[in-house]
């Protein structure tokens, strides 16, 4: 389906309701990896991730009944995983986004949809320092920035696991290339 619903996910999520043995363990392995990437992106601590992971997909056992099949399971899920993760950050106090910009631009309008985050990455060195800059964002853009140009997540989706506008998103997509390019370009030799 265009959308990102397809019939195996919708019998995928009968098996795993209706008790059958292996399912929810399948449900687990198709999605293990968008959860460890949300999640980790967002609190950036392997053990925490692991303990918020685990606790990702026991909300998902228990809530999965409450899936109306409207959305990609694969954004159901990524929902579920986002809102563990930001819960954790803001029991312990820590800041999900960084303040918007004080000029009060509206950001998405300039956001270029077609930049190519992996075709920016040519050889190890750069990819060491992008990763390295990825991970000094504040959480929510450090995962926006990874569902959409490494997951290539289309907004619509990041947009049901965040709970977030898109244009919201592409504020934050812009702000988060910004300073990405504010910190690799000395490094490079590009003006900035």
């Amino acid at each position: 389906m265009e959308d990102g619903r397809t019939p195996e996910d919708r019998a995928l999520v009968t098996a795993v309701l209706g008790g059958e043995p292996g399912a929810f363990e399948c449900l687990v392995r198709e999605y293990q990896g968008l959860c460890w990437h949300i999640v980790q992106r967002m609190v950036r601590h392997p053990e925490d991730a692991r303990e918020l992971c685990q606790e990702a997909f026991l909300r998902v056992h228990q809530c999965l009944h409450q899936y109306r099949h409207d959305a990609p399971l694969k954004a159901w899920i990524g929902q579920v995983a986002y809102s563990v993760a930001k819960r954790h950050l803001e029991r312990k106090r820590i800041p999900v986004a960084e303040d918007a910009d004080e000029e009060g631009t509206p950001l998405h309008e300039r956001v270029a949809d077609e930049f190519d985050l992996e075709a920016a990455v040519v050889d190890d060195d750069i990819a060491r320092r992008l990763h390295a800059a990825i991970a000094r964002l504040p959480p929510l853009q450090r995962t926006i920035l990874t569902l959409y140009h490494l997951d290539e997540l289309p907004l619509a989706q990041i947009s049901r696991i965040t709970g977030l506008a898109e244009g919201t998103l592409k504020s934050h997509l812009f702000r988060s290339r910004k300073r990405l390019q504010e910190w690799l370009a000395p490094g490079m030799g590009v003006a900035a």
